[in-house]
């Protein structure tokens, strides 16, 4: 451990995130629209400001998470929703369309599964969370993304251990150039 390194940790199953519904959704379409928020759409608006201003801080990202039905959980997905606001995280106009307002930072995702999906789909099922995951980050900023999927976690124990060992030796590459990023 590096003592020179600060970590914040967002645990989603321990955090209550605020619901995007009512004052939240209101003020999301009056940005779209260019009109000025009323008093309880601004306080929703200021919540949802401050859990992007936290990841806008961050000099990297980690993303630790369990595929799920082929997919991401509902916690990550609602962290997801909420950091996708015009505005903060994108803008956009009919004469550009879409923009990302993040700055790109490394991100890693730990992407863990029963299935082994290192090499493509397993046992011919997909893997939904990777292709997703990368769009809906990169559709904020985050293009410097890293994959590193652990799997299969059931199975003998010959291929649980495989999986983490080419888990563990792809993290400890990764490892070393993010301390190079951060450190240039």
């Amino acid at each position: 451990m590096r003592p020179d390194v600060a970590i914040d940790r967002l645990d989603l199953w321990r955090t209550e995130l605020p619901e995007f519904d009512g004052a939240a959704i209101s003020a999301k379409y009056a940005t779209l629209a260019g009109r000025a928020l009323d008093a309880n759409e601004d306080k929703a608006w200021r919540t949802i400001a401050a859990i992007i201003d936290r990841l806008r801080r961050a000099d990297a990202i980690l993303i630790a998470t369990p595929m799920w039905n082929f997919g991401i959980p509902y916690k990550l997905k609602h962290w997801i929703d909420l950091i996708t606001q015009p505005g903060l995280t994108f803008s956009f106009t009919p004469q550009v369309g879409y923009r990302p307002l993040l700055v790109s930072k490394p991100t890693i995702v730990i992407l863990s599964s029963a299935g082994d999906y290192s090499t493509g789909a397993s046992f011919g099922r997909p893997d939904l969370a990777t292709p997703y995951l990368q769009a809906a980050l990169g559709f904020i900023g985050l293009t410097k993304v890293s994959f590193v999927p652990i799997g299969p976690t059931v199975g003998t124990a010959d291929a649980v251990e495989l999986g983490r060992e080419r888990a563990n030796d792809r993290l400890v590459a990764l490892a070393r150039t993010l301390t190079g990023e951060l450190i240039a």
